[in-house]
């Protein structure tokens, strides 16, 4: 007896190129599953961060920091702009996909040792990601009718083989070799999408790209809200109360313009070429990994209330003021000025986020921080107002 038609397309489907034109393009229920189980791996990137922090290793903190969020980030990136191209949504891709979420949260489990110099459990699971996303560009290799996407699906399963190879050996090799290998690594990473896609392009869809990216950053600023919740609760007993609630007040006002100005301005108009779709997304490292940081630093700060931290205030300030510029500098450069409107023109976006930076300096950092983005936010919008609305006719 025969399988009815919808089942049986769903045990086996041709893997083609979906139409980088085709509407209504939208995240599917596997993305947004995949998105919340590699959240846990943000979530230990940023509580690692703080920890490591408040016991006073800024500078080893920041750079674990850095690299384990490179690993995130670079995963997510592979699952996310294959899954544009390709999504078949049959048996083997989910089973594929599958993989790699087993991988994600293999790499989150292995993020403290990372924190602490020991790569081997984040490099596990980042090889079991890497498996995963191989075996569907291979597979793209073999069934896309189109030569030229099949010859880009070759690059990729290759580029992607040869550097996971170094990953791997790079836990072998001598301490003093460990960073710089990992540095040459990283732009081996950065380098794969560009020279698989030179002279041809994967199918990827620029408005599913740009809502991909809209809803992680979404959960990773979510994700930060939670940070701060935990660690107010933690602070609700102590003898702090008012200072805890300028923190939170700060904190809040701080995550809400964040999410305000992100989702501000379309998007899918900014990446129709590969150049422009390059920037979008390796931008969106220092976005993404600015918007957990905010949540790092609003953990040290209420720490450093209740005199559990072996930094100083200033310290504690600048780690959150430095993440809230950073994300306003690179929201301002992808999401504002790229449309070419007045208030994309001016230079207030970047001007608000210096004087972001400087706040540690001040009294009420966190709390002089929100209020700061919030007049950054009400600005943009009385100057987006005066712009003249195109006519229909």
């Amino acid at each position: 007896m025969s399988l009815p038609k919808p089942a049986r397309h769903l045990l086996r489907r041709p893997m083609r190129g979906r139409d980088p034109g085709e509407e209504h393009r939208t995240a599917t229920a596997l993305e947004l599953f995949f998105d919340l189980c590699f959240v846990v791996a943000v979530s230990q990137a940023s509580a690692q961060l703080a920890e490591q922090v408040v016991e006073g290793h800024l500078a080893r903190g920041l750079g674990y920091y850095a690299a384990a969020f490179f690993a995130i980030w670079w995963a997510w990136m592979g699952f996310s702009w294959f899954a544009s191209a390709y999504d078949t949504d049959d048996v083997p891709y989910r089973i594929a996909t599958f993989v790699q979420i087993a991988g994600a949260l293999t790499l989150a489990a292995g993020i403290p040792d990372a924190f602490e110099g020991d790569f081997t459990v984040i490099t596990a699971g980042y090889a079991l990601m890497r498996v995963g996303v191989v075996s569907q560009w291979l597979r793209a290799s073999l069934e896309d009718p189109d030569p030229a996407r099949r010859r880009v699906a070759r690059r990729y399963a290759a580029g992607i083989s040869l550097l996971q190879a170094g990953w791997i050996g790079r836990l072998w090799l001598p301490e003093q070799w460990q960073m710089p290998f990992f540095a040459l690594l990283v732009i081996g990473e950065l380098l794969v999408p560009v020279v698989s896609e030179r002279g041809a392009r994967a199918a990827w869809h620029p408005e599913h790209i740009v809502e991909r990216f809209g809803l992680f950053t979404l959960i990773v600023l979510g994700e930060t809200v939670t940070s701060a919740a935990r660690a107010v609760q933690e602070g609700l007993h102590g003898e702090h109360l008012f200072e805890l609630c300028l923190i939170a007040a700060g904190g809040l006002l701080t995550v809400f313009t964040m999410w305000w100005m992100y989702f501000t301005q379309p998007g899918a108009a900014l990446i129709t070429t590969q150049k422009q779709a390059f920037r979008w997304g390796y931008g969106h490292y220092l976005i993404l990994g600015a918007a957990a940081a905010v949540g790092a630093g609003l953990e040290i700060g209420i720490a450093l209330l209740e005199h559990h931290s072996e930094v100083s205030g200033f310290t504690a300030a600048w780690i959150f003021s430095t993440a809230v510029a950073v994300f306003l500098v690179l929201a301002w450069l992808l999401h504002v000025r790229p449309h070419g409107t007045r208030a994309a023109r001016s230079w207030l976006h970047p001007a608000i986020a210096l004087l972001v930076w400087l706040i540690p300096f001040t009294g009420q950092p966190y709390l002089t921080t929100g209020l700061l983005a919030t007049v950054l936010l009400i600005l943009s919008l009385v100057t987006a107002s005066r712009q003249p609305v195109p006519s229909d006719r």
